[in-house]
């Protein structure tokens, strides 16, 4: 899928480095002028410079959150797309972000097809539609329950015995759900 216009402007909100310089050089590759941002502050003064067309932002950054840059977006531009990507997704952030004006909610890792074929939706929407926010897919039990191990051992900072303790489960329990690879859907 390819950007009819090499005008449009995107904003890439992402903490992880490699990550955001990869979307970024897709998007570029298609056609869209790209800046990327690593947290809020960066984010809202680019997003004040180069008002984005479509602005992807992750869920979760250091100091004020993915949720708080949206907010701030809405209020500098009512018509840009704006898709939140999280590898912690729940319902209770899902409806958090349509309540501030999400239009789509992907699950990481998002691809820059999925990503344009969200803004294509959006553009094309039907202006007397209320704005969807699209998981793509609700997540399988089996997603969630690996997406929530991540968390806990990610707050714990890798340290499995502690993560093990506060998620019940033994010590070689937990190292054999984590040799297994993330559930795709």
């Amino acid at each position: 899928m390819t950007n009819s216009s090499t005008n449009s402007v995107a904003l890439i909100v992402d903490d992880d480095e490699v990550f955001r310089s990869r979307l970024s050089r897709a998007l570029a590759d298609r056609g869209w002028q790209v800046h990327g941002a690593h947290d809020a502050a960066s984010a809202l003064r680019l997003a004040q410079e180069h008002s984005p067309d479509l602005a992807v932002i992750d869920l979760r950054l250091p100091g004020a959150g993915g949720l708080e840059i949206v907010r701030n977006l809405r209020n500098l531009d009512e018509t840009a797309c704006i898709i939140m990507l999280t590898g912690y997704g729940s319902i209770a952030t899902a409806l958090s972000a349509a309540k501030l004006g999400v239009d789509h909610y992907l699950s990481k890792p998002a691809d820059a097809e999925q990503i344009l074929s969200c803004y294509q939706q959006h553009i094309h929407a039907d202006p007397a539609d209320e704005p969807s926010v699209a998981s793509s897919e609700v997540p399988s039990l089996a997603r969630v329950e690996w997406e929530h191990i991540q968390r806990v051992l990610a707050d714990c900072q890798g340290n499995i015995s502690q993560a093990a303790k506060l998620l019940g489960l033994h010590r070689r329990s937990l190292q054999r759900k984590l040799s297994k690879h993330p559930p795709r859907k």
